[in-house]
């Protein structure tokens, strides 16, 4: 039995169960399905198993320090480290115009300030050769920025952690004193946790790949597509299943030199830093 080891955050539902399912398929190793919620995720195994497929189980909250700590040490313990990470886990609100500030801020507390967790607590377990996916979005795409002071902030090379986190700072304190300019974002600011956490996710990503390339370990993100899942409403032009191909390509298949990229749902790699690009989120997709 190989002592490889996968890890899927938020992978009870959607596209996250695609991927642990495809990655049961084809994958020697032991693969990690987690959830918030205990007893959610272990109906997606009991799913799984009726189709064969034996995932291991562990509860994660990615927003909680504590739960991913105690993750992290149980994977010391039982494999010594792993060798695949997805983070998948998020959450998103359809559009956000009705949502007070305590609602933005969790979306963004989910979809980016976990991921600063999550490389705190898991990323030393990361064994050389890994590698590391990080689930965004076309709202992660710098096309979504129309702000010219932040554009050059997050397109410097010798970006840091830091100042991304002063960009999600920037927006945060904006919706909560009321003072945030939705023209700095398209559509007028709708979706704006949503694309302010997925740009963030995106930057963060090429940072990491820098710290972690000595080793060997390739991060990078991706948009998987419009998917029919829960998130979406049911709307979308891929099933989870299909949307699984890419995220199975990029940890499975994709070579070695493939690293620090933003990758569309089709495998094409694209330039995260070409704001001028027709690639940012558009809210009508979501009714064609």
């Amino acid at each position: 039995m190989s002592n490889k080891v996968a890890i899927v955050t938020g992978s009870n539902k959607g596209i996250g169960f695609a991927i642990v399912k495809g990655l049961l398929n084809r994958y020697d190793g032991t693969v990690y399905l987690t959830s918030r919620n205990e007893s959610n995720g272990k109906k997606a195994v009991a799913e799984l198993n009726k189709l064969g497929l034996k995932p291991a189980y562990h509860q994660l909250d990615v927003a909680d320090r504590e739960s991913v700590k105690r993750f992290a040490e149980y994977l010391k313990k039982t494999h010594g480290g792993f060798d695949i990470l997805i983070n998948n886990a998020a959450i998103a609100a359809g559009s956000e115009r009705q949502c007070n500030y305590e609602e933005l801020k969790e979306i963004v507390d989910i979809n980016y300030y976990s991921l600063l967790t999550i490389q705190e607590l898991l990323f030393p377990l990361v064994r050389d050769n890994g590698r590391i996916l990080n689930i965004a979005s076309d709202c992660g795409h710098l096309s979504n920025l129309l702000n010219k002071h932040w554009i050059e902030r997050l397109s410097k090379k010798d970006l840091t952690v830091e100042e991304v986190n002063e960009f999600v700072k920037w927006y945060l304190d904006g919706r909560k004193d009321g003072t945030f300019n939705l023209k700095d974002l398209r559509e007028d600011g709708d979706v704006g946790s949503y694309r302010i956490a997925k740009m963030a996710v995106c930057a963060l990503t090429f940072i990491q790949q820098k710290e972690l390339a000595a080793r060997n370990i390739s991060v990078n993100c991706m948009h998987p597509g419009l998917v029919r899942t829960d998130m979406t409403y049911g709307a979308g032009f891929y099933s989870p299943d299909e949307a699984a191909r890419t995220p199975l390509y990029l940890v499975l298949d994709a070579p070695d030199t493939l690293k620090g990229e933003y990758v569309w749902h089709d495998g094409q790699i694209l330039d995260w830093y070409d704001y001028n690009a027709d690639w940012w989120f558009k809210i009508s997709t979501l009714n064609d």
